[in-house]
């Protein structure tokens, strides 16, 4: 705060030092969503808007979907989760080893949801190394960076008795699919022993999302469901982008107008800019949102029509 602000506003000065202190941090996460991109806009979304702080143990609460308790409400005897999180520090990025740590909080949110129906099996020690390769080569998973240093790791696979499923590869970009994914893995997983019983709401689809669904996996009776997922999701990542950089631009004028107001602006001014920034993130969290369900959705519909088909 400038020294023509303290004199004017007197007693106010340490509110709105510590107003001043928000509005910078604020402007610092902002810009690291940006400079990760899409991957780090979507962390943010995560991290502000989906979950609340444990003030005890400074960790992120994850907040399942209804449909994801309803199957897990519906369990009526153990599923295993295995997750592999074996990463170099040396090879694989800090944010993928954070997103990482934000898997292992959803699995542990499973597991505390699932009231004891939930397994995990974790393979995130280097002294694992050989139970995790064979477990990993059970599940079809294959290590990689095996040229830049250690051997690596990372996946997710759910068993139940003799059926077991392997979630498609994990990356931060599409991180708001996970849920979807892992659940509908335990709900086919389980179907199998119980093939009538249903384990979550399988309304229809809606008609708009089956036409996007024929319109982006034309020949979707004779694809595999992997690359009709692969197709969608592909279509999906197209519109993040383009919300990201509509978000940039969008970022780079509020940003602009807050340093104004912070340098010679009225508290009122900054008040006013940060709130418009604030609106800005607002805004397209919701709209990074909407794109991921909507993916959901399609997805949902493609298996859907492909069971239908046959």
């Amino acid at each position: 705060m400038r020294q023509s602000s303290v004199n004017l506003f007197g007693a106010a000065t340490m509110s709105q030092r510590r107003e001043q202190a928000n509005i910078r941090m604020f402007v610092l996460v902002l810009v690291f969503c940006l400079i990760g991109g899409v991957m780090g806009v979507v962390w943010f979304y995560r991290a502000t808007q989906r979950g609340a702080t444990d003030g005890a143990g400074g960790q992120q609460l994850i907040a399942l979907s209804d449909s994801t308790r309803s199957v897990l409400k519906r369990l009526d005897s153990p599923v295993e989760i295995r997750f592999y999180a074996l990463l170099d520090p040396a090879s694989v990025s800090a944010s993928v080893q954070a997103f990482a740590g934000r898997v292992d909080q959803l699995l542990s949110e499973y597991q505390r949801a699932a009231e004891g129906k939930i397994g995990v099996t974790r393979y995130n020690s280097r002294s694992d190394i050989k139970a995790a390769a064979v477990a990993a080569a059970a599940d079809g998973f294959k290590p990689f960076n095996l040229d830049k240093g250690d051997t690596c790791y990372f996946g997710l696979a759910v068993a139940q008795d003799e059926q077991k499923e392997s979630l498609p590869p994990l990356s931060p970009e599409w991180e708001q699919a996970i849920e979807f994914d892992l659940t509908r893995a335990i709900e086919r997983v389980a179907r199998a022993k119980h093939p009538t019983q249903s384990f979550a709401n399988n309304s229809p689809a809606a008609p708009a999302v089956v036409e996007e669904v024929k319109h982006t996996v034309a020949n979707f009776a004779s694809v595999s469901m992997e690359e009709g997922t692969r197709l969608l999701r592909a279509a999906a990542m197209k519109d993040f982008k383009t919300a990201a950089a509509a978000m940039e631009i969008q970022f780079k004028e509020a940003q602009q107008r807050l340093s104004q107001a912070q340098n010679g602006g009225s508290a009122a001014e900054q008040q006013d800019a940060m709130k418009h920034l604030q609106q800005i993130q607002s805004e397209h969290a919701e709209a990074f949102k909407q794109i991921a369900a909507r993916s959901s959705a399609q997805i949902e519909a493609l298996r859907q029509l492909k069971e239908a088909a046959h």
